[in-house]
């Protein structure tokens, strides 16, 4: 049965994948869950199926077995109404960067002349005032994940599915945009599943951390990080932090 306040609950989720005649098992019972307002970080070694997770908690995806719930009504194998950004920011090249950010809410059925005029508002909010009329390929690397987050959060929704999306980028331009992501919830206040495979990263943003084995990827901790917020940069030299980052090394390297 579904928790009554958890935005996004995954109950023994398992699937593989068939390639050439062979079964390939990608996850195996995975349970997780994403409370209201709660940022949840999903880490784990590359190949362990984080990013077929976060495909299936969005819908795209249909597991072998096991039931995704949001907002406590049972969504398994049905495309759900989140906000999902994928590893690559895929903003469209022929389109500027006010007409990318306007796509969901011309989707959602708002007039041109609305949607245009409300990316036009979040502009300067995402750092972006000033480029409404650059391409994509004009942009920087940080810029663009900036634009397709401004994308993302104007899906009316109350979850967020972010599928590693600074792992491409320098390590200085990433953690300013971890700071910057973190100043962003606390405007829009959205509930995260946050995928990555940097431990720093996700002790730094996370309310609660959960670490998926290699493939089949199974869950093997949930931790709770007990950081005060706001968070600054400075916290990841504090002991309680190094504590959480022994922690999570030492489950990596068991499993």
């Amino acid at each position: 049965m579904a928790e009554p306040n958890a935005r996004l609950l995954l109950e023994d989720v398992s699937t593989t994948y068939l390639s050439d005649s062979l079964r390939l098992p990608v996850l195996d019972k995975v349970s997780l869950r994403v409370g209201e307002g709660e940022f949840v970080s999903l880490l784990g070694p590359s190949g362990s199926g984080k990013s077929t997770l976060l495909k299936i908690a969005a819908g795209l995806l249909k597991p072998d077995a096991g039931r995704i719930f949001l907002n406590g009504a049972e969504v398994s194998g049905r495309a759900a109404k989140v906000g999902y950004m994928p590893q690559q920011d895929l903003l469209f090249p022929w389109k500027t960067l006010l007409q990318n950010g306007a796509l969901p809410l011309l989707a959602a059925g708002a007039g041109k002349k609305e949607a245009r005029s409300r990316v036009s508002e979040l502009l300067p909010v995402f750092g972006l005032e000033g480029f409404e009329g650059y391409y994509p390929r004009q942009l920087s690397g940080g810029m663009r994940q900036r634009a397709a987050l401004l994308r993302t959060v104007l899906i009316e929704s109350g979850l967020m599915l972010l599928d590693e999306p600074f792992a491409a980028l320098d390590a200085l331009t990433r953690e300013k945009l971890q700071e910057w992501l973190l100043g962003i919830l606390s405007r829009f206040k959205r509930s995260v599943l946050f995928v990555t495979h940097s431990i720093d990263e996700a002790i730094y943003l996370s309310d609660r951390v959960y670490m998926i084995s290699d493939r089949p990827g199974k869950i093997v901790q949930e931790l709770s990080i007990e950081l005060p917020r706001p968070r600054s940069r400075t916290v990841v030299t504090a002991p309680r932090f190094m504590a959480y980052k022994e922690l999570l090394m030492g489950s990596l390297d068991l499993h």
